[in-house]
């Protein structure tokens, strides 16, 4: 059984034949995180119907190809930033606070939704009003998925032991538990005082993923492909994964313990579902 916590697919990019390539290096589960589309809501004024395009992919992924495809949908957190320049400041944090709305709605109506996510702030430097204005939005993504009992998926700066303890402590205030707040495209903080309990997402290089298990074992692998013909392979390739995992196994750099504890143990408890051969 092999997860990826995180990887990104387009009808414009290679789509199906991605995800054929998951399963031919040997993946068999992988979270479809939605795809940023913030074009398509200005023009709907709603995250709706790229919400249903992700769950329709998903479907058509699982039919075609025959991995388990779960989702996980949100309000990308740059959006923003156009929303801000296109529609206002106001108008901006309505519209994303409503796009959390919405995908905590599809949690609740959807089984193979497992998260809200990819949210929170720019990964890069902005004003101190949009700053502000983003974790205002965080924290209320937060409360929600709190309240309809789902982890959140969390897009940010670079991962840093400090950051994981704010986000700790944000998701304590409206009493989302650390082990329900995954950190995506996480260096190797798999130590408790590194991460302070939440769940590390590992972006699935091979000095990353031996990193973290020389610390242990309590954390999730992802490639964050993003399904671009203009930047293939980019950020990992969808074989990643799966190739990663069989390599450290077969070098004894890898447990099949270990490899249960990665690929099973952690989803399940992180999402709550049940993965099945």
């Amino acid at each position: 059984m092999i997860f990826d916590n995180h990887l990104h697919l387009r009808r414009d990019g290679r789509f199906l034949d991605a995800a054929m390539e998951f399963k031919k290096a040997g993946g068999t589960h992988f979270v479809l995180c939605q795809y940023p589309m913030p074009d398509v809501v200005l023009r709907k004024k709603s995250y709706s119907p790229i919400y249903r395009e992700t769950l329709c992919m998903a479907e058509e992924v699982e039919e075609k190809v025959g991995v388990k495809v779960f989702i996980t949908v949100g309000p990308y957190p740059v959006d923003y930033l156009l929303f801000k320049e296109k529609l206002g400041r106001e108008q901006a944090i309505a519209l994303m606070k409503e796009g959390m709305d919405e995908a905590a709605r599809f949690c609740e109506e959807n089984e193979r939704c497992i998260a809200i996510g990819e949210i929170g702030r720019p990964h890069f430097d902005v004003d101190d009003e949009t700053w502000n204005d983003s974790n205002d939005i965080l924290f209320y993504g937060m409360k929600l998925a709190a309240d309809v009992d789902v982890p959140v998926v969390l897009h940010t700066e670079s991962t840093t032991p400090e950051n994981c303890k704010e986000f700790v402590e944000m998701g304590k205030k409206v009493g989302l538990k650390p082990d329900k707040i995954v950190k995506h495209f996480s260096p190797p903080l798999v130590l408790s005082e590194e991460n302070h309990g939440l769940m590390p997402s590992v972006l699935a290089s091979r000095r990353n993923v031996e990193e973290a298990l020389k610390k242990g074992s309590r954390f999730l692998m992802e490639t964050d492909y993003i399904d671009d013909v203009k930047r293939p392979g980019a950020v990992l390739s969808p074989r990643t994964v799966p190739r990663q995992t069989k390599r450290m196994l077969e070098r004894g750099l890898m447990t099949e313990e270990q490899v249960y504890r990665v690929h099973k143990d952690n989803p399940e408890r992180t999402y709550g579902i049940v993965l099945e051969e």
